[in-house]
């Protein structure tokens, strides 16, 4: 890798990081398949995939970054921006929905200045927003991480995420 490419790397990532990469990168170098273990494991280990790393993958694994870049997207599970620490799901199914859930994502917005697929400027929130959580019956319903909150009022999504600090 040359050195221009590294240093746009470094802006975000560790050298250790980086490293880490290369080590990733090498071990299925040669083997058929190894795209997607090697974004996996890239992924753990750099928490997101931003198109220069997409492009260090490509080059050292001798494939065209439009392969790269159309798993990346197709492939929910990888992600191209900073997840954060936590993961905020809002239900607008439609139990929800009619008993708030609409005001819940509302407050979130506004409160944390974010909209739904982004991350706080602080990577401590990713929230996202899902069609039914099967807790109908708490409706309104957010989760954090795998913690259900049902019943949520939209004074007290604050007090909620508070708790995870």
């Amino acid at each position: 890798m040359n050195h221009d490419d590294r240093s746009e790397l470094l802006k975000e990532f560790s050298e250790e990081q980086l490293d880490s990469l290369d080590r990733i990168i090498e071990k299925y170098k040669n083997k058929p398949g190894g795209l997607i273990p090697v974004l996996e494991e890239a992924q753990v280990t750099l928490e997101y995939l931003p198109v220069p790393v997409q492009k260090r993958i490509a080059k050292g694994l001798n494939l065209p970054l439009s392969r790269v870049y159309g798993v990346v997207t197709f492939y929910s599970f990888f992600t191209m921006t900073p997840r954060g620490k936590h993961t905020v799901r809002v239900c607008l199914g439609t139990a929800c929905y009619v008993r708030g859930g609409k005001a819940i994502a509302e407050t979130l917005e506004k409160e944390f200045g974010i909209k739904e697929g982004e991350t706080t400027a602080d990577r401590m929130f990713t929230y996202e927003t899902v069609r039914c959580l099967g807790a109908c019956g708490l409706g309104p319903v957010v989760v954090v991480d795998s913690d259900v909150h049902g019943r949520v009022k939209p004074s007290k999504v604050r007090e909620i995420l508070n708790q995870y600090h």
